[in-house]
């Protein structure tokens, strides 16, 4: 009972979107209506203010780590064991996603995912960000870069910690991430995808 509690705990702290609340702060147009509707810092970027889209990254980010954190901090003392914890990582996510005070319309969840594997383990969200920096510095595609990162992840993670709840925590995530990216997969596979700092091509 208290890992559900944890979890919809977890769930809600997803659903702060920062890209609407950070737009809205900052007076800025709400993200899910110019360019591609994704409220993301990618999609906060095109309104030209740098510091939105940083700001809205570092939110997104900092949510999946504060949830995870916060399960691997105090859910032991209430019975919430590694299960629990996996089901805590996997609700932040989905709050991103599909976030109850946004009427469910939410980001493609890359920042947040992130914060999720650094709650989990530094290392792990380290090379996961490696990744992802690599293949976007030597292919221009930040979509790319994070369907590579996303394949990735689950396989850092069995390295290190070998195959238990939370691995298939990090599946889970890793499919509904490229399941979110599937009309980037058809830009990139059209040649139409957006370069990263260019023009599409």
């Amino acid at each position: 009972m208290n890992s559900i509690l944890f979890a919809i705990a977890a769930y809600l702290i997803g659903s702060i979107s920062f890209a609407v609340v950070v737009s809205k702060l900052l007076g800025l147009n709400d993200p899910r209506s110019y360019g591609s509707g994704n409220p993301g810092a990618t999609n906060v970027l095109r309104s030209g203010n740098k510091a939105a889209a940083l700001l809205t990254l570092l939110g997104d980010c900092a949510k999946g780590w504060l949830a995870v954190w916060l399960a691997y901090r105090f859910g032991p003392q209430y019975g919430v064991g590694e299960g629990g914890i996996a089901l805590v990582a996997l609700a932040v996510f989905l709050g991103h996603l599909w976030p109850v005070f946004f009427r469910f319309v939410g980001g493609k969840g890359v920042a947040t995912a992130l914060g999720v594997l650094l709650g989990v383990s530094g290392w792990l969200g380290l090379a996961t960000m490696i990744t992802w920096l690599v293949v976007a510095y030597a292919f221009r595609y930040s979509s790319f870069a994070a369907l590579i990162a996303a394949v990735f992840a689950p396989f850092y993670y069995g390295l290190m910690f070998g195959v238990d709840a939370i691995l298939f925590a990090v599946l889970a995530m890793s499919a509904l991430l490229v399941f979110r990216h599937r009309q980037n997969i058809a830009k990139l596979l059209a040649g139409k995808e957006s370069r990263i700092g260019g023009n599409k091509k």
